[in-house]
């Protein structure tokens, strides 16, 4: 953690809904006139997609049938633990791109699926905020979670991501049902060991749970709205947040427990606009106060 260089991180698995998160914080930074150091997850994958592709295949002529993304040896760790640990310290460090289809190779004159260069974060930034699997990982020597600020954990329930999973990859990257779902069995160990622990460090969660049928994801032909579910905010140190305001200002909203409230999820946008603005303002005065 650091007071002239803090780092926020959102953590959250393949379908969580991480990068809708990371637009309701882009319009905070746009409104506060804060300047942020963007780094995807993505881009601390060890591996390009090919490279993946070739990996996961010697893995499973070795019969190890689990190898993915979620895990250590698909990731490098220490190096995002070391760009969170030198950003503490002085606002620097080193960062690439994954580019993912689209429109993101045209600048750069690569492929879909590489990374780009090492390079130096932007110079005389406000904040780091990072997106991406493993904001919160701890893995033997390497404790990413301990050098982070604000660290929120979107989490929800396995159906929905699996389902939101499933829609997004079938309509975006052109993979079956069958190919997805061979996909969620193989993370699966990674999954629980690397991936559920990390929201026990986080600082809020955010879970969305549905409230309509969501039994079998796997035939599931619509992800359920926003208004089709409810919104579960947990905080895991309560003192000096303001719950009697936010439950006025999130109508139809309630305790839970003494940490915990649960509000319509269609209010998702703006139960993060409540809570973090005040927090990233306490940040950015921290910061302005030491320099």
């Amino acid at each position: 953690m650091s007071v002239k260089h803090p780092i926020i991180a959102i953590t959250g698995s393949s379908g969580a809904g991480t990068t809708s998160v990371m637009r309701t914080f882009e319009q905070i930074f746009r409104r506060e006139n804060i300047k942020a150091a963007f780094v995807e997850g993505d881009s601390f994958h060890r591996y390009d997609r090919l490279d993946m592709q070739r990996k996961m295949a010697e893995a499973h002529e070795r019969g190890n049938h689990m190898f993915s993304h979620f895990g250590p040896e698909a990731n490098l760790f220490a190096e995002l633990e070391a760009l969170f640990r030198q950003y503490g310290v002085d606002g620097s460090g080193l960062y690439r791109r994954y580019l993912h289809d689209g429109d993101d190779p045209a600048p750069y004159s690569q492929a879909a699926g590489t990374f780009t260069p090492w390079e130096k974060l932007p110079v005389d930034t406000d904040l780091l905020f990072y997106e991406g699997l493993h904001g919160a990982v701890a893995d033997g020597d390497v404790d990413v979670a301990r050098h982070v600020d604000l660290l929120i954990g979107v989490v929800p329930v396995i159906n929905l991501e699996w389902i939101q999973k499933l829609h997004r990859d079938k309509a975006t990257r052109g993979y079956s049902t069958e190919a997805v779902t061979d996909t969620i069995l193989r993370r699966m160990p990674d999954y629980v060991e690397y991936i559920c622990p990390q929201f026990s460090r986080t600082h809020i969660n955010f879970q969305r749970v549905p409230v309509v049928d969501t039994s079998n994801p796997f035939i599931a032909r619509h992800i359920p709205a926003p208004d089709e579910s409810m919104l579960v905010i947990r905080f895991a140190h309560p003192d000096g947040i303001d719950f009697p305001y936010l439950l006025s200002m999130l109508h139809d909203s309630f305790m839970s427990r003494s940490n915990t409230i649960v509000c319509p999820g269609g209010k998702m946008d703006l139960a993060m606009q409540l809570i973090f603005t005040p927090m990233i303002w306490r940040l950015i005065e921290r910061r302005r106060r030491s320099l």
